[in-house]
């Protein structure tokens, strides 16, 4: 390989990547490509493939079939090349928590909240400076604040040169950091592009509502579902219904009301949005990005801003 091959081409490039465990077929020949000095997002659920694809990437698990190339090495011929490429952090902290801080590159790392451990285990998958970092669910269970300062320390990694790939369940954080987004599904790529791309996807508005008697969901349903141009998404838990209303904008929000008031069916904080990244995963694939409603608390949690009205598999590699 020479070295215009390793400098001159995408950081990381897949070409139909392929992995089962017995009956499950966790990958089933995804492509990906992503150009250095970018971050690719990539978006799923638990059990989608995302993790697979990191280890098989980070040469600690070998691919069925397809080709994998890391910083122009190949994951299965160039192994030794590749780690020397590499940072992993994984979805959870690969720390000893028995070691310092800086031995684990002072105190008991034990005494460490959640927020300090995950820097310290992106600290030392930074030791070797990687040219390509793949970070695993880095923010998957930190408080807000925690959240937000990952971000920061993403962003300045990304300036700086280093190409990211970054796996995560978390809709917002595919949208805040990715320059483009890959969404799988069932070891499958089902879509790609930048996160406004996906967005248009959906295409127009959103109407969405609560209604506080969660008995009455199936009535708000069936009153809405003909004035949309996709099928009505529920929250049994929470009550919230959405469904896309395309170029409608207004007519479509002044004839829910109305069809709502008919079928007598009290609803709280109906308005009309744009799309976000839950839509597009809702369109793709029919069900939520996360299991267990984390995708809704989060829309829950930012809807209280207002408005327009009317996974274990951790490992470090270095040089």
């Amino acid at each position: 390989m020479s070295e215009s091959e390793t400098t001159s081409g995408p950081a990381i490039l897949v070409e139909g990547l392929t992995k089962s465990f017995g009956e499950v077929r966790a990958l089933r020949g995804i492509d990906l490509s992503v150009p250095q000095g970018t971050v690719l997002g990539v978006l799923g659920p638990n059990g989608a493939g995302k993790t697979t694809a990191v280890r098989i990437l980070t040469t600690l698990m070998l691919p069925d079939a397809g080709r994998a190339l890391v910083d122009g090495y190949d994951v299965v011929r160039e192994p030794a090349a590749v780690r020397r490429s590499i940072g992993l952090a994984g979805q959870s902290a690969a720390i000893q928590e028995e070691l310092t801080g800086r031995e684990n590159l002072d105190r008991s790392a034990k005494g460490f909240s959640g927020g300090m451990q995950r820097r310290l285990d992106l600290a030392a998958s930074l030791v070797g400076h990687p040219k390509v970092l793949f970070l695993d669910e880095p923010t998957t269970g930190l408080d807000p604040r925690s959240r937000l300062g990952m971000w920061a320390i993403i962003r300045s990694l990304v300036a700086g040169g280093t190409t990211l790939l970054l796996t995560t369940q978390y809709l917002d954080e595919a949208d805040e950091l990715a320059n483009e987004i890959v969404v799988i599904d069932h070891g499958l790529v089902i879509a790609a592009g930048t996160s406004e791309q996906l967005k248009d996807r959906v295409g127009g508005d959103v109407l969405e509502f609560t209604v506080p008697d969660r008995t009455r969901c199936s009535s708000a349903v069936t009153a809405i579902s003909k004035i949309g141009e996709s099928e009505p998404h529920v929250d049994e838990e929470t009550g919230v219904i959405s469904m896309g209303v395309g170029s409608r904008g207004s007519d479509a929000l002044i004839e829910a009301v109305r069809v709502l008031d008919n079928a007598a069916v009290e609803t709280r904080g109906l308005a009309l949005r744009r799309p976000s990244l839950d839509d597009v995963f809702l369109a793709l694939t029919g069900h939520a990005a996360e299991e267990g409603g984390q995708v809704e608390g989060r829309r829950r949690g930012r809807r209280k801003g207002g408005g327009q009205q009317g996974g274990k598999d951790t490992a470090k590699a270095a040089s």
